[in-house]
């Protein structure tokens, strides 16, 4: 049964548990679940479980993580674990954690391994990894989304209660919809990205994975804070969670701008979704999202790809066929467009 981040540290704090005790149930749930393309790399069981024995003997229960275990996608810097962002050839031993991962530690949790992607980070399907795809928990049938697609798996699949991701364009959001979990994406410069395998550096956000919006937000207090390391961090008030005010205005996509691919049953969950949130006593407001699609193919087929071209240009250049066929083409086409062409989307 999958348990909280508050539910594991309140136990841990009462002595119901110890961290070593929950670290060794997340390595048992790990093999009993069965799926070898969640995790690209694992810790040694018994250096984790060392780690948490001297966490517990610390006795530093005050830590808002303390004691929780925490898996990373490969493509934010672990120290001890390569960064493969799910690309072999582009493996990579970084000497220091990222500034993400070491707030964590530094908050008591413990981190278990590293977790399939989108190759690169380029993608929203889960798919593109010579390390396997995910099952997606609820049905094998699925895709487990992307392109954080291990992270949301792990958390779905009760392996571990708190996931690190990434979330460029739906790389969080969308797999954690997809495993019926909570996805949180930060404001840009909210959480730091040193360390971080770049997919667009100028839009890219660590992104969080959880079983509640409580522990969603526990991470985040933990993560979010000004870095100096990084030159896109910013200084942004948390605020604090609350319940939905009585009068939220709701903007929804003018209906000639709906796009489901033919997919009825998701047509019909959204418009489900939305007679739930009028019923909320939402007032929902048609808007013109054209901007919003225009602004996404910059993402992909506009100069914004060529910060992901930057990100692989070594291995572009020296070992093209180790990349994955749809992500090579993907980040081929960065090297086409010129200055004028970025400055134009800016």
């Amino acid at each position: 049964m999958a348990e909280t981040i508050n539910a594991i540290v309140a136990a841990h704090r009462a002595g119901a548990a110890t961290p070593e005790e929950t670290v060794a149930r997340s390595f048992a749930r790990i093999r009993a679940h069965g799926d070898p393309a969640i995790f690209i790399s694992l810790r040694p069981e018994a250096d984790v479980l060392a780690e948490a024995r001297a966490l517990g003997v610390s006795g530093d229960t005050a830590r808002p993580l303390y004691g929780v275990p925490v898996a990373v996608k490969d493509n934010i810097d672990v120290a001890g674990l390569p960064t493969t962002a799910a690309c072999p050839a582009f493996s990579y031993q970084p000497s220091e954690d990222s500034t993400a991962v070491a707030q964590l530690r530094a908050a008591g949790a413990i981190v278990i391994g590293k977790t399939n992607l989108d190759q690169f980070a380029t993608g929203l399907v889960g798919l593109r990894s010579p390390y396997g795809v995910p099952r997606n928990p609820f049905n094998s049938d699925l895709i487990p989304g992307g392109s954080s697609s291990g992270s949301a798996v792990a958390v779905a699949a009760g392996l571990v209660p708190l996931a690190l991701g990434t979330d460029t364009a739906g790389s969080g959001r969308v797999p954690a919809g997809l495993n019926n979990i909570v996805g949180l994406k930060p404001s840009l410069g909210l959480v730091s990205t040193f360390g971080v395998v770049p997919a667009c550096r100028t839009l890219d956000c660590v992104s969080v994975f959880a079983l509640t919006v409580d522990d969603a937000w526990t991470a985040l207090g933990v993560l979010a804070g000004v870095d100096r390391a990084d030159p896109y961090s910013r200084s942004r008030p948390l605020g604090r969670i609350g319940a939905m005010p009585q009068h939220v205005r709701l903007g929804i996509p003018r209906a000639g701008q709906l796009l489901f691919f033919g997919d009825r049953h998701y047509e019909a969950g959204y418009n489900a979704a939305l007679g739930r949130l009028a019923r909320l006593g939402c007032e929902l407001v048609e808007i013109d999202i054209e901007p919003f699609y225009e602004t996404a193919r910059l993402l992909y087929e506009g100069p914004w790809v060529a910060e992901r071209t930057i990100a692989a240009h070594a291995i572009l250049s020296s070992d093209p066929d180790a990349i994955h066929p749809v992500t090579r083409e993907i980040i081929l086409s960065g090297l086409r467009p010129t200055a004028t062409d970025a400055f134009a989307a800016f």
